[in-house]
């Protein structure tokens, strides 16, 4: 990924991530498992169902360490199959 992340923050800092998914009830479960991999933390996520409930948007902040570790979590979590979206 080409970003520019290590110049518009300074690390360590907290990103909330807006993670959108199939409307399922392991989908933050599958977040906060694959986050504790490359940022262990006690996690709240908050979890909003779609108009028709279809999709969720799970927000959950995490302490990132550099713009490798945002780009790790970035592509860790688009590969959960139930995720669309990862902002």
């Amino acid at each position: 990924m080409n970003t520019k992340f290590d110049e518009l923050l300074e690390f360590p800092t907290v990103l909330n991530f807006k993670v959108m998914g199939v409307a399922c009830d392991e989908l933050p479960d599958l977040i906060i498992a694959e986050l504790q991999k490359h940022t262990p933390d006690d996690y709240n996520p908050k979890i909003k169902p779609s108009s028709k409930g279809t999709y969720h948007s799970v927000s959950i902040s995490v302490t990132v360490t550099s713009k490798e570790h945002i780009e790790t979590i970035y592509k860790t979590l688009t590969a959960i199959e139930q995720v669309r979206y990862v902002l």
